[in-house]
């Protein structure tokens, strides 16, 4: 492998977020978000992101950190400092994250048993008035995967429930979720205005 460290970034459909992909391991144990600067003390690379102006959060997960934004900036501005932060940390050699985090994991099923309570009592009822349902397919390790339907599958409005909806209340119950992929097939969903 080259020592030239290479990173590819994506602005996602949500404009507040981007995803660096970098072509070597970042942290491959787990994946691990943080929420603000102060959860990023045991994370030496989402500190030195906390550092830039105006990140909001950084999620971290095997070669790709995904960063969002509180300033009105566009990614063209902000995203040349995220990579110029990460380049500098895998020159560092320092971990991504202190492996004293790993220690303090709830298990992959008290995470799915807490994940199931946030979306059954606060979710569910909300995405139940639109058509919509919401269900944990799988947890693995702090991995939580999701799939929507009912009105929400193939709903244009499909990506802004899930970032603004189900990941914010997953969050905020189960800070200790690394990554929520959602699972759905939006491309068949049928009639999902009711």
């Amino acid at each position: 492998m080259s020592d030239e460290i290479r990173i590819q970034a994506e602005p996602l459909a949500v404009p507040s977020l981007c995803k660096f992909t970098v072509d070597r391991p970042i942290y491959d144990k787990r994946s691990y978000w943080f929420g603000n600067r102060e959860a990023a003390e045991l994370s030496p690379m989402a500190s030195r992101l906390f550092a830039i102006p105006g990140i909001a959060t950084v999620l971290i997960s095997h070669n790709t950190i995904t960063v969002s934004k509180a300033v009105p900036d566009p990614w063209n501005i902000v995203g040349p400092a995220v990579g110029r932060e990460i380049r500098a940390h895998v020159a560092s050699g320092e971990p991504a994250v202190d492996p004293t985090l790993i220690e303090k994991m709830p298990s992959s099923d008290e995470i799915r048993r807490r994940v199931e309570t946030v979306i059954r009592e606060e979710v569910a009822p909300s995405v139940a008035q639109h058509g919509g349902t919401v269900n944990v397919v799988d947890v693995k390790d702090n991995v939580v995967l999701i799939k929507l339907g009912g009105g929400c599958q193939g709903c244009g409005s499909a990506t802004a429930t899930l970032k603004f909806g189900v990941e914010a209340a997953i969050r905020r119950a189960v800070p200790e979720v690394g990554e929520i992929i959602d699972t759905t097939d939006h491309a068949s969903g049928a009639n999902p205005y009711m």
